[in-house]
């Protein structure tokens, strides 16, 4: 199986490293598993717009995934979690945004995906965080 390998993200997740102490991707074999991704910027600042938020939170991801050696059509798993537009249902843009950037990402592929709605988040104004699994050396 391989001794874990890990990876901090260039930029983000080198300011997150100094001041969390926490990695954002560790490689097993084949394994990719990356820590959750919000839509900040080099700076740990959040976009006013939420959809704006989602994409860059895709993004991140997709910068993670490549720090260690893997691409969003590597994916077979994705956790993602929301502060509700709605009490009673994360919203028809979170969602709508997501499986757009599914489409256009995943060449085609569909993951498993879980999406939950939660109270809080790990910083403040952090409205999205995804978290991904990935398998290198596929054959499909």
């Amino acid at each position: 199986m391989g001794e874990p390998e890990f990876f901090v993200t260039p930029g983000f997740g080198e300011k997150l490293y100094d001041l969390l102490g926490y990695s954002q991707a560790v490689r097993i074999g084949d394994r990719v598993e990356i820590s959750g991704q919000g839509g900040w910027n080099d700076d740990i600042e959040f976009p006013e717009d939420l959809e704006e938020e989602i994409v860059r939170a895709f993004d991140n991801v997709e910068r993670t995934l490549a720090a260690a050696g893997a691409t969003w059509r590597d994916v077979v798993h994705v956790n993602s979690y929301h502060l509700p537009e709605d009490p009673e249902f994360i919203g028809e843009r979170p969602t709508r945004v997501m499986a757009e950037q599914f489409r256009r990402r995943m060449g085609g592929r569909a993951p498993v995906w879980t999406q939950t709605g939660v109270a809080a988040l790990g910083a403040r104004g952090m409205r999205v965080e995804i978290r991904v699994t990935a398998v290198l050396n596929r054959t499909d």
